[in-house]
């Protein structure tokens, strides 16, 4: 498996930050070099985009290059290219803070993005929740909790843009009232769930009403591919329309039967009624009613949709690190984690906090372990799990998790991608936590303990046992 996928691209990045001494960062010059294999199309492009997305930023200038070199086709790997340029921003930032005598989130606070401003690859800021992540990270209990030696707190933030595009569904219901809902996507983060969720929500009806089916294009319309934090935006966008469609299909049934206009019938909490007394005096009808006499009104009620969803919210999110080394060994103990992140409205919460804690771990695991091993041919050196570290459920404290809810406007139910973001300032937050531990920079990953261990060396060598 591990020969037959792309890693993600190796980089290297340089910054300069400016800033006056009340912390406003007045210019910034990154240039970003990805790797990109034996072929063109590393993930700069998104790196460049997202690395300075969270600042306000008067003056930048970004610079990316696609580095061909003699390796592997890089692939996409979670919020391809952003976390890599979130780890160079963001502890450079932390580096800045500190140097000027101001605490990391009053750094943030102060540059950050704010509806209005303009980001630095071009879009004008509408509805977003930066801000408010800082706040609800300033309030959090991780915050009030004291240090000991040898531990660290580090800070950092992200961004990715989401996205939107092609999606299909259908809406179908049986006779026994039960609803099917068929959509494109493959569940990779709960989205049947939170389909089911607002399919129900337009219907009026139980979500145990309700049951959500992946199909193919045999069977729905064509769906453009799962990820890119779309799924949730741009197919529940899709199933709330056909279920729209289904409810306008519903209402015309009552009309039939009550012999009324369907102008004259109104749903509500998964019933038909009169829209007034000029309608009529009838008792309301249920959607299972309806739907038993679907033969004798005009035969099977369903509705299928297919949209090209735009509207998309970005991401935004804060995380704080704790961590405590140990400086005989070089290793790093999380000792706990907190993100905080704007996620729109959340569909389903528990697969929200989900998706939060396991971009978090994944994270982690890019900082302290994982790290693809090349032989001078361009050959992988540890192609399994006995030599390519990943973190277990013992490395890991139990991640918090704040919710900073921030509707999408343009998404029926406020939704926006939430799936990727996570796994941006992890490394930034670690590395910013081992610097408050010990001091010492690293800006290299992972940042494994010989690493670590050698920069401990390096800055205080060890005594031999005569001394």
């Amino acid at each position: 498996m591990f020969r037959a996928t792309g890693p993600t691209s190796g980089a290297v990045i340089e910054v300069k930050l400016g800033a006056k001494k009340d912390g406003h960062i007045t210019a910034v010059e990154a240039v970003l070099k990805y790797q990109s294999g034996a072929f063109p199309g590393s993930p700069v492009n998104q790196g460049c985009m997202c690395g300075l997305a969270v600042y306000d930023l008067p003056n930048a200038v970004v610079t990316g290059y696609d580095v061909l070199c003699h390796r592997p086709k890089v692939a996409a790997y979670r919020a391809p290219g952003a976390p890599i340029a979130s780890f160079a921003i963001e502890s450079c930032v932390d580096e800045l803070a500190r140097e000027l005598g101001i605490d990391a989130l009053a750094m943030r606070e102060i540059n950050g993005a704010r509806d209005g401003g303009k980001a630095v690859h071009g879009p004008t800021w509408v509805n977003i929740g930066y801000q408010k992540t800082i706040e609800a990270a300033n309030a959090s209990e991780h915050l009030k909790t004291p240090l000991g030696p040898n531990q660290g707190r580090g800070i950092a933030s992200g961004y990715w843009h989401n996205a939107g595009g092609e999606s299909s569904a259908a809406c179908h219901i049986n006779e026994d009232g039960t609803v099917t809902v068929t959509e494109g996507h493959p569940d990779i983060g709960g989205s049947r769930a939170s389909m089911a969720l607002m399919v129900a929500e337009v219907l009026g009806v139980p979500y145990e009403q309700v049951r959500p089916v992946v199909g193919d294009t045999t069977s729905i319309g064509f769906s453009a591919s799962t990820g890119g934090s779309r799924v949730t935006f741009a197919g529940g966008m899709a199933v709330t329309q056909a279920a729209e469609k289904v409810v306008g299909e519903l209402k015309k049934r009552a009309a039939v039967i009550w012999d009324i206009s369907a102008e004259a019938v109104e749903w509500r909490d998964g019933r038909a009624y009169p829209a007034g007394a000029n309608a009529g005096s009838f008792e309301p009808l249920s959607l299972a009613e309806i739907a038993g006499k679907a033969a004798r009104t005009g035969g099977p009620i369903s509705a299928e949709v297919q949209i090209n969803a735009q509207g998309q919210g970005p991401g935004f999110t804060t995380h704080i690190c704790d961590v405590e080394v140990d400086r005989e060994t070089g290793a790093v103990k999380i000792l706990r984690y907190t993100a905080i992140q704007d996620v729109g409205r959340a569909i389903h919460p528990s697969y929200v906090e989900g998706q939060m804690q396991g971009g978090v771990a994944q994270g982690v695991g890019w900082a302290l372990n994982e790290e693809y091993v090349y032989d001078k041919d361009g050959r992988l050196e540890n192609p399994g799990f006995l030599d390519y570290r990943v973190p277990v459920a013992s490395d890991m404290p139990m991640i918090d998790t704040i919710l900073v809810e921030v509707p999408n406007p343009r998404h029926p139910f406020g939704a926006r991608g939430c799936g990727e973001v996570p796994i941006v300032p992890p490394m930034a937050a670690v590395a910013n936590a081992i610097a408050d531990a010990t001091g010492i920079r690293l800006r290299d990953l992972p940042m494994s303990p010989p690493k670590l261990r050698a920069a401990l060396d390096a800055e205080q060598p060890p005594r031999l046992a005569a001394e």
